[in-house]
């Protein structure tokens, strides 16, 4: 039945895209643009999320492949934030510093997008509220809102506005309305429609009278009908990986995996607890999977800092247990709504002691539902803690993707029917012995947080400690022939070669296809512990190698360095908040391979 239920669930995902209406923008220009970027930028509560889901939407019935994320400051209401809509002809999955369209809502709106803005830049604003020095295109959003009733519609004319100077289908645009207000009261609908069509019509006459330059590219024929982000992605990986539990205490930016998860319980059968804590969300899992379930908590790095005496139990009982793991910039609360990749070395060394574990770091939203799925048959096969590595970027960026393979049986609990003479710390291959749960069988699973022998009762008898803990670290052969290897993109015979792991991925996949060097390539680790053997020998003996992530010590590289002896030429680190982008790692990339030339 949960084949069945994944199945409606992408189908309730890509509502609405099944079929793609033919009739397509009524201007297009003789120049072919990949792809067009718009940035809405305005303050926290002016309804910028707002307008994102509905073009994200309407641009994806018009048949576009579209990619959507924001950045935004940890208030609920003020301060600047910005949301990035990417339309393209091709697929587009990263973040860009570009802006072709910049719609500001309000008197600091363009301060804060400054930078990014050029000469080719067209802006759309209204400059009765930009106040004095407002510049382009003028559009009065307020005034207009104000006649449909409410002059909280100033988003929504915003967004007709935008969809008057693409000259899309305005069926298309209305739509997406009402999907996003779908619930709503009717008259809330009505109005919204209204404002939209009064962006729409004035923006029309604009495109007719303006000389402004309209780049828009043309569609693709057959866009992907699903549109994921990152956190629906970890979400969907943990229901087609048998998840039946999930407990977690709200953090950002990993709460939209819970509040997603929680969502879908009554039609999976799932158990989810808001804990009181971190501490007690852990425990609860593995709890959970101490009973039979398969039990998963999400997190930050302030949550997971508190999980780590549970994790260290989960090494001392070897229990399965399944962490995600949502980086964001420390120390401490750090920037709790940014982007990072400062944990690794948290993960990889949380818990006193010695004992195996396994960390994943999805590069895409791809990986994140398929690694997030295996997440739980690796725990399950050798009985360690399995952490899902992704961050603020990858959370809660969204882009079309092919439906992932859902399947046919979706993951079980790798249990054993007990009998009298079972002993749950048994032999077993590579150190895992069979776990029972209690009440099936005759047998008595015992566990305990003490050093204890093959029955689980406690122990001081050294010769007794020495085998345990050699059992426990024999699992290290199990982890290694289940590893993931890294992905290698670009020549074989490359001699430059960029190592990332984690959501890097694709910026750095977009930046280096438009370099057009051949001696460059791309080495991506989607598992980043234990490292498959496979990286050491794709990176040995290559005259060049960079480094790049988010982070300011180079974590990753350190570890390759420590496992390998790996030795950079090149580092590129960054840690002030904001994700990479396809330009400036493009313009990086460029001038070191320049200085290679010289």
């Amino acid at each position: 039945m949960i084949v069945m239920r994944l199945v409606i669930l992408y189908s309730y995902l890509s509502k609405g895209l099944g079929k793609i209406i033919e009739e397509g923008p009524l201007l297009r220009e003789s120049k072919i643009h990949d792809y067009y970027s718009i940035v809405l930028s305005g303050a926290a509560g002016s309804g910028i999320q707002a307008i994102g889901e509905i073009l994200t939407w309407a641009f994806r019935l018009d048949g576009f492949h579209v990619f959507s994320s924001g950045e935004f400051m940890s208030r609920i209401r003020g301060g600047s934030n910005s949301t990035l809509i990417r339309i393209g002809s091709r697929p587009v999955r990263s973040w860009s510093d570009a802006v072709d369209l910049c719609i500001p809502l309000d008197n600091q709106a363009l301060n804060h997008v400054k930078s990014r803005l050029t000469t080719d830049t067209l802006i759309l604003s209204d400059h009765a509220t930009i106040g004095t020095g407002a510049y382009g295109l003028d559009i009065p959003l307020t005034a207009m809102a104000a006649e449909t009733g409410k002059a909280i519609y100033a988003n929504t004319v915003a967004a007709g506005a935008i969809w008057g100077l693409y000259a899309g289908n305005f069926e298309h645009l209305g739509k997406a309305i009402e999907h996003h207000f779908a619930g709503k009261p009717t008259e809330t609908l009505e109005q919204n429609r209204l404002a939209a069509r009064k962006g729409y019509e004035f923006s029309t006459n604009i495109r007719l009278t303006s000389s402004a330059s309209f780049r828009f590219p043309s569609p693709p024929s057959a866009p992907h009908p699903l549109f994921l982000t990152g956190a629906e992605a970890v979400a969907c990986g943990a229901l087609a990986g048998g998840c039946s539990f999930v407990s977690s205490y709200p953090m950002s930016p990993s709460t939209g995996v819970l509040t997603f998860l929680a969502q879908q319980a009554h039609e999976f059968g799932i158990a989810v607890e808001q804990a009181e804590d971190e501490i007690s969300a852990a425990n609860m899992v593995l709890g959970a999977w101490y009973a039979g379930a398969r039990g998963l908590t999400t997190t930050s790095g302030g949550g997971f800092s508190l999980m780590t005496e549970t994790i260290s139990l989960a090494g001392m009982i070897e229990s399965p247990m399944v962490i995600h793991l949502a980086q964001r910039p420390g120390p401490a609360t750090g920037l709790p709504t940014r982007t990072a990749q400062e944990d690794l070395q948290l993960a990889l060394y949380a818990g006193h002691g010695e004992f195996p574990r396994i960390l994943l770091a999805p590069g895409n939203l791809e990986q994140a539902y398929d690694l997030t799925r295996r997440a739980f048959d690796l725990a399950d096969a050798c009985q360690v803690p399995v952490i899902i590595l992704t961050d603020q970027y990858l959370m809660d960026s969204g882009y079309d993707v092919e439906p992932p393979d859902i399947p046919q049986i979706p993951g079980k609990p790798a249990i054993v029917k007990t009998d009298h003479d079972y002993h749950r710390y048994g032999p077993g291959p590579q150190g895992v012995s069979p776990r029972g749960i209690p009440g099936w069988g005759t047998g008595l699973v015992g566990v305990d947080s003490d050093e204890h022998d093959q029955e689980a009762h406690i122990t001081e008898k050294a010769e007794v400690r020495v085998a345990m803990v050699e059992k426990r670290l024999h699992k290290a052969t199990a982890l290694l022939d289940l590893a993931i290897p890294p992905e290698w993109i670009g020549p074989i015979d490359a001699e430059a070669v960029v190592v990332c792991w984690g959501s890097t991925l694709e910026p750095l996949r977009e930046a280096v296809s438009g370099l057009a060097k051949p001696n460059l390539a791309i080495l991506h680790f989607s598992q980043v512990y234990p490292l498959h053997s496979s990286g050491q020998a794709l990176i040995e003996g290559k005259r060049r190698l960079i480094l790049a992530e988010g982070n300011g010590t180079g974590q990753f590289g350190r570890l390759l360095t420590g496992e390998w002896g790996t030795h950079w030429q090149h580092r590129l680190l960054k840690f002030d908040g904001a994700p990479f982008s396809a330009e400036g790692l493009r313009q990086a990339l460029v001038a070191i391979l320049q200085q290679e030339v010289r």
